[in-house]
């Protein structure tokens, strides 16, 4: 669902020299056990707040504690993703590829969560309510419009999509997810603004700014671009 999941530039010989052999390339059997385990791993938050939920362990503001971890588990799946392409260049693990659409698409869960916690429990389903929530809270704002960008490539991330919208489109479409990772960390950011409290959101924007530098760096050093 993200810009990640299309065709990166290709790994240079010197970059793919240092990965070790033997996870330089898996069979596809080796790379279909290890989505499995990706996939329960990204599991095991939710399955974490069902059980917690299951013994009365959400504390004293059940709301804010689930929200408060559906949020971070959005962010960490957006940063995981993200992280691909770069594991991808530095390492020649062509096969991680293969995991970011599976990313993606837990971020947009963890982070559909975190909304409907939002517009159903906290505002009750109140529409006028909810307007009025993101037209004067900037740290709504931004966390609701992050939201309605990650929906279309929810639904475009199927392989189908990619082929109706053609690569170009699809790619532009995809990228982003950048912009989506920014005003994820500003929502973030913003939200513990109140409470003077950047320790944990300065480590995800800055591991959201490097990856996009790095990102930025390998375009600007593409002779196409000078």
């Amino acid at each position: 669902m993200t810009a990640s999941q299309t065709t990166s530039a290709p790994v240079r010989p010197a970059l793919a020299a240092r990965a070790p052999e033997g996870l330089a390339i898996l069979t596809p059997e080796r790379v279909r056990t290890v989505k499995v385990l990706v996939w329960v791993l990204a599991m095991l938050p939710f399955a974490r707040l069902m059980y917690l939920g299951a013994i009365g362990q959400f504390g004293a503001n059940p709301l804010e504690f689930v929200t408060r971890s559906t949020g971070t588990w959005t962010l960490v799946m957006l940063c995981a993703t993200l992280t691909v392409t770069p594991l991808r260049r530095l390492t020649g693990w062509n096969w991680v590829i293969r995991l970011r659409r599976m990313l993606g698409l837990f971020a947009f869960f963890y982070g559909l969560q975190h909304f409907l916690l939002w517009i159903g429990v906290d505002r009750g389903f109140d529409l006028a309510y909810m307007l009025k929530d993101v037209a004067k809270r900037p740290f709504i704002t931004v966390g609701f419009t992050a939201f309605v960008l990650m929906i279309p490539l929810a639904l475009t991330s199927t392989n189908g999509m990619v082929k109706r919208l053609g690569g170009k489109r699809w790619q532009a479409l995809h990228k982003s997810v950048y912009a989506i990772a920014v005003l994820a960390i500003l929502h973030y950011w913003w939200h513990k603004a109140g409470k003077h409290d950047f320790a944990e959101v300065s480590v995800y924007a800055a591991v959201v700014f490097t990856l996009l530098a790095m990102r930025l760096w390998w375009w600007w050093r593409r002779p196409a671009a000078r």
